[in-house]
C-alpha cells in the first residue's frame, strides 16, 4: 500500500467510547465529561495514520487552537501544501494537528503501561509543538491556552475520523505571523464577519468553532 503519510503514527481512541459517553455532533462545552475518559488508561494508543484516516471506528485527537484579540480571530486559508488535502482552499480559524510519538515517551501499540497523566502530558506537548511549527506570535506572553470545548463532526469523511479539542489563546495584540508554507491569506478578522457574510468560506470545524464562540 502506498503510504503517503510516510509511516506517521497518530494518537487515537475508539469511536465506541464516544458513543458510551454520549455521542454529539457539532460542539460540546462538557470537557470534564469526555476528556478524562478519553485519556484514561488503555483508551488511547498510537496507530498508523494511513489506516486511521480510513477507519471511522477510530477517532484521531486533534488540538484546535483559536487565537483571539478582542472581537477578532486569527484565520488563514489552507494552501496546496496542507497536510490534509481534503481541506485545501478552505479558510480556517484553528491551529493544530495530529499528536505523534515525538510528543512524548508513549510506546506504540496496545496493552502497554501508559497512564492518563502520560497521555495527557503528551497531548499538551503536541499543542505547543503545533503552535511553534505553524505560527509566530509577535505579541507579549505568556501565551497560555485554555480548553473551552470539543468538536465532533460526523457529517463528512474528514470529521468522521477526527475529534477536536478547542483551545483559546487570548492575545494582547493582533500580531500573529505564519511560519508554515501551507498557511496563506493569514490575518485577524472580526468574529462577527466570519459568523455572517463569510461563513461559507470556513471549513466545517471552523464554522462549528465560531458558532461555539458566539453562543
Amino acid at each position: 500500500m502506498n503510504d503517503r503519510y510516510k509511516g506517521e503514527q497518530v494518537l487515537v481512541f475508539p469511536q465506541r467510547l464516544l458513543a458510551q459517553l454520549g455521542h454529539f455532533n457539532g460542539s460540546s462545552p462538557d470537557i470534564n465529561r469526555y476528556l478524562p475518559e478519553i485519556f484514561a488508561r488503555g483508551n488511547t494508543r498510537f496507530h498508523p495514520r494511513h489506516e486511521a484516516e480510513q477507519d471511522p471506528s477510530l477517532k484521531q485527537i486533534i488540538p484546535y487552537v483559536l487565537f483571539t484579540y478582542g472581537d477578532q480571530i486569527f484565520s488563514y486559508v489552507r494552501g496546496k501544501k496542507a497536510g490534509e488535502t481534503r481541506l485545501v482552499g478552505n479558510r480556517s480559524v484553528g491551529i493544530g494537528g495530529h499528536v505523534n510519538p515525538v510528543d512524548g515517551q508513549l510506546s506504540l501499540g496496545l496493552g502497554d503501561a501508559r497512564d492518563a497523566e502520560d497521555d495527557y502530558a503528551t497531548y499538551l506537548k503536541a499543542v505547543q509543538r503545533e503552535i511553534d511549527e505553524e505560527v509566530i506570535l509577535d505579541t507579549p506572553g505568556p501565551h497560555a491556552t485554555e480548553i473551552i470545548g470539543l468538536i465532533n463532526d460526523d457529517t463528512n469523511e474528514v470529521g468522521q475520523v477526527h475529534f477536536g479539542v478547542i483551545h483559546r489563546c487570548r492575545l494582547d495584540t493582533p500580531h500573529v505571523r505564519k511560519r508554515e508554507s501551507q498557511i496563506t491569506e493569514a490575518g485577524f478578522l472580526p468574529i462577527a464577519e466570519l459568523a455572517g457574510p463569510r461563513r461559507a468560506e470556513l471549513e466545517n470545524w471552523s464554522q462549528i468553532a465560531i458558532d461555539f464562540l458566539i453562543s
